[in-house]
Parts: C-alpha cells; structure tokens; sequence
C-alpha cells in the first residue's frame, strides 16, 4: 500500500490548502507601517492654574469712599487696580458689612459701553449697596 503525501500534487488536483503565512506576513509589514506614520495622540489639555502671589495683594477697601471706573477699554477698576465682577461683588459685599458703610463712587468713562456699565450696575444691586454716587458727569458734555 502506498502512501500519498498531503503536499504533493501529482494527479493535477487542486490544493484544498491556502498558505497565509505571507498573507500575515504582508498584513503585520503594513500594520507596523501605519503605527509609524501616524502621529502619536497627545491627550494632555493644557490649563492656565493660578498661581499663589504673596505680592499681588487685593486692592484694599477704603471704610471712607470706594471708587469703581468702568474704562473705555472695558476694564472695572476698583480703587485704581483692575477686577473682574466677581471681584467687585465680593468687594462690595464686604463693604456692605461694614460698619459705618463706606460710599461707592461709580465713574464711568464717557466712551465706556453702556453694556458693561449696566453690569456694574446690576452687580451693585445684587449686592444691596446702599451709598452710592454717580461722580465724573462733566465729562459727558464734552463727549457729545
């Protein structure tokens, strides 16, 4: 009795096997030609914290008169150093706390945008402030 090799094809059969080991081959060649090319991901977001400043002290709170300039450039300024509203609401909640309460003098520049301005304003509200003077009026005749 003979013995037929699985390899062998002589009777012009068809192979019923199909080699993919260069199949992989090829494939594995591409996988790591991609991985190379494309750029590797950088998940990282960048934050601006802030940082602890022993000299950047709050600008203090007069128990007289304080003064809040709205600039033109759309900067508030409390006491001459520039603050955010939510500065100036803690400002004025503090000196709403004070006893005897100090007067709140709002300036605002004459090419100050009314917007900004009404926000001031509105944060005084919320704030209950209740001596508060509008100074620097003169300078309106002039603006128009």
């Amino acid at each position: 009795m003979a013995m037929q090799t699985t390899g062998s094809n002589t009777e012009g059969e068809p192979m019923m096997d199909i080699n993919t080991t260069p199949l992989i081959d090829v494939m594995l060649v591409l996988l790591i030609m991609l991985i190379i090319t494309i750029p590797p991901q950088t998940h990282a977001v960048k934050l601006d914290l802030p940082q602890n400043d022993p000299s950047n002290t709050p600008p203090p709170i007069d128990p007289v008169k304080n003064k809040v300039i709205v600039t033109a450039s759309g900067q508030i300024l409390w006491n001459g150093s520039a603050v955010d509203q939510g500065q100036l609401r803690q400002f004025l909640d503090v000196t709403q706390q004070m006893n005897p309460v100090p007067e709140l003098h709002l300036q605002p520049e004459a090419e100050a945008r009314y917007e900004l301005v009404d926000e001031v304003l509105a944060v005084t509200k919320e704030a209950k402030v209740s001596k508060m003077g509008f100074v620097g009026n003169e300078n309106y005749i002039k603006a128009f």
